[in-house]
């Protein structure tokens, strides 16, 4: 058994991110923070903060051998990801494994495994590298499409289009919403779908693969808005998901949390997209589980026992969004927030803000889901986003 502490290093320190290395630290890890930019939310608790170019081979390479962690853990997309593999080959350890994250950080990668390797039920899709070629691809899919850059995150560059003489925007949206110098884009059948929900998915270094209870989502341009544990799901529903879900992080291999999102339409499943890492859906684990989804991570990461993982009846996100552009954010109504039993605040300590991006996520537990998503929207609406103030 390995001792402690381990030294855990983070390839990208954002919300989610700070909420890893809490869970590490709680373990007796000792944590490194790398991120583009200073002040990054996990840099805010770690004890080593790197500040480096993501994307650049080199540097990312410099740094994991400065400090050899025990573990990397990769919580962005926007890495220099065939510097993983290199890694590896050092004896370097990444989570949950190089080609995993290469797999999974490119939609047309995980989209073929999936859909092709694998034969798990997708929409159905065609790529695009150029306008014109995208108008080809959409007409036989039927109106409206979806178009997503094949490389991007958070619903950057991501357009719902009801007819071909929107491509061209479309076209332009992706373009400035992609990640790295891809220019192909995604074009795929829009689903008329019940639901959408994130599986999150353990896989133990020595156990069986684990599932927390299904979490419902809404989303707005490719971002969360909300999310509620449990969505209600028919036994046959999750027992499909399961499957789907283990399959494919089978194939991945490696150890740790998986997202893993799926559409329901009537009784059928089908397979969205998958991240491998704790996802911002799962944010209401903070307050719905016993183990979060980041303790669980940590534990998989780690080789630690999963003994139970128990749910609250219900409980629910709401997230908190910035309305204006500044360089020094601040926050309004914390005090009113807070009044409501059963509810949390995690206010993400982004030193930036621009309008509609996530700022924070209110969280609450109700006897049954439309009690606790109103307490989380409650407790959402005191608080404002505003300018902070940048006196030294």
């Amino acid at each position: 058994m390995p001792s402690f502490p381990r030294t855990v290093m983070l390839l990208g320190s954002g919300e989610l991110g700070k909420e890893v290395a809490i869970a590490a630290q709680r373990l007796g890890c000792r944590v490194i923070a790398c991120d583009r930019y200073a002040a990054a939310p996990a840099m805010q608790v770690a004890d080593v903060a790197e500040v480096l170019p993501m994307t650049d081979a080199d540097a990312l390479l410099e740094v994991v051998r400065r400090h050899q962690p025990d573990v990397v853990i990769p919580e962005i997309e926007a890495l220099a990801v065939h510097a993983l593999a290199e890694l590896e080959q050092e004896g370097i350890t990444v989570i949950p494994t190089a080609r995993a994250t290469a797999v999974t950080m490119n939609r047309d990668r995980i989209r073929d495994l999936a859909a092709g390797e694998l034969g798990l039920r997708t929409a159905r899709f065609a790529y695009a590298s150029s306008a014109e070629e995208l108008k080809a691809v959409a007409e036989p899919l039927g109106w409206p499409v979806v178009v997503k850059p094949v490389m991007s995150s958070s619903g950057k560059g991501q357009s719902v289009v009801d007819c071909a003489d929107d491509l061209p925007k479309a076209w332009e949206a992706a373009m400035a919403g992609a990640r790295g110098t891809s220019t192909q884009v995604i074009v795929e059948e829009f689903l008329h779908f019940d639901l959408e929900i994130t599986l999150l998915t353990i896989r133990q270094r020595n156990g069986e693969t684990l599932f927390c209870a299904p979490i419902g989502h809404e989303q707005e341009g490719g971002d969360y808005q909300c999310s509620w544990q449990p969505a209600q799901l028919t036994v046959q529903q999750l027992h499909q998901a399961q499957a789907m879900a283990k399959t494919v992080t089978d194939n991945l291999g490696g150890a740790g949390l998986f997202g893993v999102e799926f559409f329901l339409c009537g009784d059928e499943v089908i397979f969205s997209e998958l991240s491998p890492r704790p996802h911002d859906t799962g944010l209401v684990t903070l307050i719905s589980q016993n183990l979060s989804e980041f303790e669980l991570h940590l534990r998989a990461v780690l080789g630690l026992p999963i003994p139970a993982i128990t749910a609250a009846d219900a409980a629910a996100s709401r997230v908190i969004l910035a309305q204006t552009n500044t360089d020094s954010v601040a926050f309004e109504g914390v005090e009113q927030a807070l009044t409501e039993a059963d509810t949390q605040l995690l206010l993400f300590g982004k030193p930036t803000a621009r309008p509609g991006r996530r700022r924070g996520v209110a969280l609450a537990k109700g006897v049954d889901r439309k009690e606790a998503q109103a307490k989380a929207d409650r407790t959402a609406a005191c608080v404002s986003v505003i300018p902070g103030s940048t006196a030294g």
